[in-house]
């Protein structure tokens, strides 16, 4: 088909029209030449047009691109007196930068060889638009503008000027096109008048004869750089793959077909698709951060099309809510009626009303329930359960259901089963872990980690620095004294032939931790780092252990003269909200507790000082990942870990255990940084005190139900090899 074959309207908006298939596509596909203005090189990825690439490539088609080159804050700086030359060089090194960063992405790896293959063929050239007189003279504006041309071989044309969401499934079927102004040359007068002046305007562009803007060839640096990625014989195999990892997408998306409407990613898609080829059972163990919830919601909204009922289990009052949010924006368009279970809300006790909510569906609206694990755990809520294949169960922070309390919900009988976990494994709980497995089927491989969610750009690459202080010489006696009253009494207690420990026994531990979470020379060092650190405008969170060293490390840092220090924890006067919309809106220092280890999102945040001393590593790993959400602008976050060392003189001193629960968390946070030699000195604190490094992974314990309150001052599950 030539383009005048097409009934191409003269507007397109989404949500009524479906740009990319309505337009987009099919002119491309009955194209010979493309001529557009984009914003940046890395979005060039978008305009392929996936389904309609290999028809363009194998009619002879030409695409001719102009973007905006990558430069760093600092680069247009340092350039703002340079010379042209200086500033194409660092471009194209931005450029070649910005295309590895690409490659190596999951997510964006094939479609930057298909780019590669496509340059090297000479299908595809670009150049570089500079807003100001010579390269490097416009620091403070970028070339941005998106026009875009298109010519079949009859020589008819089309114009269009528009916005696009540029982002990894942007042209799908149901792309993500915003809105358009489309001009058809063959139309009317008016249209021809238009599709030539935007033609023009081009030509100029493109010979560097527009007034303001200096156009230059691609930098030869970024273009090797690209064309050694080329691959001429696969690319259009990979373009199929694109294709098919696109509809794949589509498929699970709880939002397809929505306005702006989410597509999951690659590794959500993948887990997705392996859950299922295990029966619909087994825990999603994926980074804090990695979208969990979103891909829950994909699976849910499956479940809904099967006509099974969702029953959501939250841990916590908060992500009650935000689930509520979640499942209500998603789903309520769709006719989803939730009922919600605990957290105040007893409307399912009413009449017995979880029973006829959560029986097989006979061709009513789509139900769901979402409750509280306190509220799910309840005999009467698993009683008027009407259990069954047809329900389907998901659990957010999964591992909360393997502790003693909890269990009972493993009685219920569903179908499909998904949990989701950064860390579903609990620490020095093997009986809860094993249930917890048992339960769900195990984990479904392969698990999201971490150093994945960097690589995917799905979570912020960090630095990490450590910092180490000891007791004071009042707390190290009061150390000393406890430890040894502990061992005498814990001889007498073992040569009686008990193993558990007496309350007694547990309490003098207690009291010999605190000494620990609560050292004085905490409070300094903080004071210490953020006085060294801290820039107006920057997002700080400082974890502490309890209320005490909260209230004050708050006097401390205020009273160093530091603006914007903020208070959050659930005894807080005032308005959380408030508070946190304070701070995201003009930066400062949150000093927090544990309340902001779930649920609480703020990705503006990029630095952490870490003071607790939580032997709970699912809390640390928690804390990290508040800390590494990705958010416009934010390029690295930045850790800060204060450890408690005390004098350590071999494997067997006291001491050693709790060095061994410090050094855990930070050889675990060193590993993955952008700079992993931060740890090689307490690598050797390890070694000095007799004990290798490497057997730390397995340090800690499971705190299930512990309140901000107990944080303050009680301790949860107490053991032995926990606490000596």
């Amino acid at each position: 088909m030539r383009l005048r074959d097409h009934p191409f309207q003269r507007a397109y908006h989404k949500p009524e029209d479906d740009i990319a298939a309505a337009f987009y596509l099919p002119a491309v596909q009955s194209s010979v030449r493309y001529d557009r203005a984009v914003g940046f090189f890395s979005s060039t990825v978008f305009l392929l047009a996936w389904p309609s690439l290999k028809a363009f490539a194998k009619a002879g088609g030409k695409m001719r691109l102009i973007c905006s080159p990558v430069l760093s804050d600092e680069d247009h700086e340092a350039l703002r007196d340079g010379y042209s030359e200086r500033a194409e060089r660092a471009c194209g090194d931005a450029m070649a930068e910005a295309f590895q960063r690409m490659l190596n992405t999951e997510a964006l790896h094939k479609p930057a060889v298909v780019l590669a293959s496509l340059v090297g063929a000479g299908v595809i050239e670009c150049k570089i638009a500079w807003v100001g007189p010579e390269a490097g003279g416009r620091p403070k504006r970028l070339f941005h503008d998106k026009v875009g041309i298109l010519t079949d071989l009859d020589g008819d044309q089309v114009a269009f000027k528009g916005s696009m969401n540029e982002t990894w499934p942007g042209l799908s079927r149901g792309g993500n096109l915003e809105s358009v102004d489309v001009f058809a040359g063959w139309r009317d007068a008016g249209e021809l008048s238009r599709v030539r002046d935007e033609a023009a305007y081009f030509e100029r562009l493109w010979d560097d004869a527009w007034p303001g803007v200096t156009v230059r060839p691609f930098p030869e640096t970024a273009r090797e750089s690209i064309v050694s990625a080329a691959d001429a014989g696969h690319w259009p195999d990979l373009v199929d793959e694109i294709c098919l990892d696109l509809e794949k997408a589509a498929r699970w998306s709880a939002e397809a077909g929505k306005p702006d409407g989410r597509t999951p990613r690659p590794h959500q898609v993948k887990a997705l698709d392996a859950w299922e080829a295990r029966g619909r059972r087994g825990l999603f163990e994926h980074a804090t951060g990695s979208g969990k919830t979103f891909t829950a919601l994909c699976a849910i909204g499956d479940a809904l099309r099967r006509r099974e009922t969702p029953i959501v289990l939250v841990p916590s009052d908060l992500l009650l809510k935000q689930w509520e949010a979640e499942l209500r924006d998603t789903f309520e368009p769709d006719g989803l009626q939730l009922m919600i279970c605990g957290s105040g809300h007893d409307r399912w006790r009413n009449d017995a009303a979880l029973r006829s909510w959560t029986r097989p569906s006979s061709g009513a609206a789509p139900r769901a329930v979402l409750a509280t694990l306190q509220t799910a755990s309840r005999d009467e809520f698993r009683g008027l359960c009407v259990q069954g294949d047809h329900l389907f169960l998901v659990a957010d922070e999964a591992h909360r259901l393997g502790a003693p309390a909890a269990r009972r919900l493993f009685e219920l009988h569903t179908g499909p089963r998904l949990g989701l976990s950064a860390t579903p494994v609990r620490a020095g709980d093997p009986e809860g872990t094993d249930a917890l497995m048992a339960y769900f089927e195990g984990v479904v491989p392969p698990p999201f980690t971490l150093a994945d969610a960097i690589e995917a750009q799905t979570l912020t690459p960090y630095a990490y620095q450590v910092r180490t202080v000891r007791l004071e010489d009042d707390e190290r006696a009061e150390w000393d004294r406890l430890t040894e009253k502990f061992k005498k009494q814990y001889a007498r207690h073992a040569s009686g032939g008990e193993t558990e420990l007496s309350d007694s026994l547990k309490l003098l531990l207690i009291q010999r931790a605190r000494i620990i979470k609560g050292a004085r020379a905490k409070t300094a060092m903080a004071v210490e780092i953020i006085k060294a650190h801290y820039h107006a405008g920057q997002r700080w969170i400082v974890y502490c252990d309890d209320q005490s060293q909260l209230g004050e490390v708050l006097t401390a840092l205020r009273g160093a003269g530091l603006k914007s220090v903020y208070e959050y924890h659930s005894a807080m006067i005032g308005d959380r909200e408030a508070t946190l919309g304070a701070f995201n809106d003009r930066g400062g220092i949150v000093v927090s507790i544990r309340c902001l280890d779930e649920g609480v999102d703020i990705p503006a945040v990029s630095h952490a000082l870490i003071l607790a001393s939580s032997r709970n590593p699912r809390e640390f790993i928690q804390r990290r990942g508040r800390v590494l959400r990705r958010s416009p602008g934010k390029l690295i976050a930045h850790l800060h870990d204060v450890l408690v060392v005390p004098e350590v003189s071999d494997a067997d001193d006291p001491g050693a255990a709790v060095l061994k629960g410090e050094l855990a968390r930070a050889i675990e946070f060193g590993q993955h940084a952008i700079n992993p030699a931060a740890v090689s000195d307490l690598k050797r604190l390890a070694a000095a005190a007799g004990f290798d490094w490497r057997d730390l992974t397995g340090e800690g314990f499971e705190a299930d139900a512990q309140t901000d309150e107990e944080e303050a001052g009680v301790a949860g599950p107490v053991t032995e090899t926990a606490l000596v």
